[in-house]
């Protein structure tokens, strides 16, 4: 399967992408409003949407600044895309812009996603912790590391 990956920032789209986390897992588990996930598209974030024969089919949500800059905020696949390898297609995309400017790709995984951890693991990232209670009360998350190398070698080879 095709699918073209660009940037948006148009309201209208991101306020679409907000409605679709909102609808499905893990947000429901998490108890994700549609508010909290409008909220969580806004700020000093790069939001790339997926499209498939021009129908938005995925996005991915990243953070490139702060202490754990190149941060993979979020990644939302539609259920009838599912198993294509988008969310492959998805991350590595993200890998290739965040080793720009980073030699380390972060991100969160609830720990009842299994699907999504086992994927995860199979494209290299690695559990480097747990955040008990994080995102909402009795659920935990793994935070998830891929790394290319050191802070200190990658600026050195900048």
């Amino acid at each position: 399967m095709e699918f073209n990956i660009e940037q948006s920032s148009d309201k209208n789209v991101l306020d679409r992408c907000a409605l679709m986390m909102s609808q499905s897992e893990p947000w429901i588990t998490l108890q994700r409003s549609l508010e909290d996930c409008k909220e969580s598209m806004q700020g000093a974030k790069e939001i790339f949407i997926a499209k498939h024969h021009g129908e938005l089919v995925g996005f991915i949500v990243l953070q490139m600044q702060g202490v754990l800059k190149g941060y993979i905020q979020s990644i939302y696949v539609s259920p009838e895309v599912q198993n294509s390898g988008l969310g492959t297609n998805l991350v590595s995309f993200a890998e290739q812009r965040i080793f720009l400017i980073s030699p380390n790709v972060f991100m969160l995984v609830s720990t009842f996603n299994e699907k999504a951890i086992r994927l995860y693991l199979r494209l290299g990232f690695e559990k480097i912790g747990v955040l008990r209670n994080f995102v909402a009360d009795g659920f935990d998350e793994f935070l998830l590391r891929k790394t290319i190398g050191s802070l200190k070698a990658f600026k050195k080879n900048m």
